[in-house]
Order: structure tokens, then sequence, then C-alpha cells
């Protein structure tokens, strides 16, 4: 699906259904050089599911035009003003990595629009370290190949994504590689590593959050381990679930993390009112 943010084309992979915006509508943000189908599975599970889908290639990443964003405040700008390119009102908002800073912070510059808030892989703050910056900006196809083998907890990981067999490995460091060469004359890996360790504001937007929230971590992350989260999970109110996985959790762990966002996802569960005391019979 393609839409006008923006004045730029933006892509939305819908999961194989067209989008609806009179159903309910999940975003799903993608991180950092990545684009839109490390969602596949969630995104087609929700489409049949009675969800409008809008799975996301950030400006310059995958099909989506325009030059990348130089802060993850600008994207959750665009993110906000892609809602209003669909004609959705009201969205839940779900995030991997760089996308979980990028939901997190259009969630707390529009509350009322955010039904829901699911931050996966996520850190607060998202520091990159200068060494790893160093070789994205020199090297970045030996920091690709770092960053895959950090980012995996397994060799082979069973039954694996979308299906078994698959590589990991080599799937995760040909879609990286492919972002990297789509830009012409700026690194892309550097620029958005760059933005994750520059992003300051994420606590202050947890504070602005009205809706549930639920973070969804792997318990084997190296990029964001699940003990880089306690504070955001504190300031969110937050559900923590953990995952058998590292920082490529929906690849390597593709039915926990279903499962963990259907919860996520899940109506706000409604207290059972308490049983009427019984009244006593009046003495004879």
């Amino acid at each position: 699906m393609k839409l006008d943010v923006c004045g730029h084309a933006a892509y939305a992979y819908t999961g194989g259904k067209a989008y609806d915006a009179a159903l309910p509508t999940v975003v799903l943000v993608h991180g950092a050089l990545n684009d839109h189908s490390v969602w596949t599975l969630l995104a087609r599970w929700l489409a049949h599911h009675g969800w409008g889908v809008l799975a996301v290639d950030l400006p310059g990443h995958g099909r989506s035009a325009g030059p990348p964003l130089a802060s993850v405040e600008a994207l959750a700008d665009w993110l906000l003003a892609l809602l209003d390119a669909a004609g959705a009102r009201q969205a839940a908002l779900a995030g991997h990595s760089m996308g979980s800073l990028i939901a997190l912070e259009a969630a707390g510059r529009a509350p009322e629009r955010v039904s829901h808030l699911a931050l996966l892989g996520t850190a607060c703050p998202m520091k990159v370290s200068a060494a790893l910056l160093a070789t994205a900006r020199d090297e970045p196809l030996r920091a690709i190949d770092q960053v895959t083998a950090w980012s995996h907890s397994t060799l082979a990981a069973k039954p694996s994504f979308p299906g078994p067999g698959v590589w990991l490995h080599g799937a995760a460091r040909a879609l990286g590689r492919r972002m990297l060469v789509r830009q012409r004359g700026l690194n892309l890996f550097h620029h958005d590593f760059s933005l994750c360790d520059a992003y300051a504001g994420g606590l202050a937007a947890a504070a602005r959050v009205a809706c549930p929230a639920t973070l969804i971590l792997g318990e084997r992350d190296q990029m964001t381990p699940p003990k880089a989260a306690r504070e955001l999970a504190q300031a969110l109110r937050a559900r923590v679930l953990t995952v058998p996985a590292g920082h490529s959790l929906m690849a390597e762990a593709p039915d926990a993390v279903l499962a963990a966002l259907r919860s996520a996802l899940a109506p706000a569960a409604v207290p059972t009112p308490a049983p009427a005391a019984a009244t006593a019979a009046p003495p004879a």
C-alpha cells in the first residue's frame, strides 16, 4: 500500500489483506537498517484476525521514498502523519529497536491517538558504543556482520523464520546490505545507529503515554539487554514479557513473539465487580 506522507510516497505492508481504516489499526515500525519484511508473520496474523495492518517502511528505507529523517522525533511526527494519510484516527503502535523509540515518542506526542504500545527489543537510553559507531561509519559491511552475530543468540534457530531451514544470519545480513546500498551518498547504517544513540527523550515521552504498554524483550539480547529497559518499564508502568531469543526476536522466536504481541494488543481487562454482600434474613 502506498500513501503520500509529507510529500513523499510511503510504503506499508498490509499483511495480505487490503487495509480497512474502519478496523482497529496496528502500525508496525522496524528498526535500524531494516524494512517492513521483519514483521511478515505478525502482520499476516493480525491482518487475518480483525486488524487493519500498516507495517511501514520508514523514509529512505525499503520501498518508501524521501530522505531518511534526521531524528527519532522527526520520525515520530512522520508516523503520526502516516496515520492521517491512512485515515486512522487511532492506532496501536508496535516498534522494534529503533522503531520502539519512534513508537514511544509518537505515543508521547499524541497520547490520545495511541490505543496500545508494544516495544520490542527496546532500551532507554539506547546508547551505541563509540567503537560500533566508528565501524559503522568506516566499515559498514563489517559492522553489519558484527551486529548480525550479536543480534542472534544461536547459529541455527528452530523452526526459524519464515520457515524451517532459513539461515537467519544470512537473511539478516542480506537485508542490511540491501538497505545500505539503497541510499547513495548516505551511510544508512551509521545514520540509523546515530539516531538511536542521540535520542534522549524516552523517559519524558513515557511520562505522557496514556495507553497500556508492554515490553517484549529477548532474554538473551546482547544489543538491548533486558536490564537496560527497567527504568522505561517503570516509567510506562508496563508489563514485561520475555522470549527465548536475542535482539532479532521476531525471527528467532516467531511463535513466542506473536503470542506476546497478541497479549499486548488484547483489550484491557475490565475489573470484575465484587459480588454483592449477602443480606441477612431479618430476625423472626
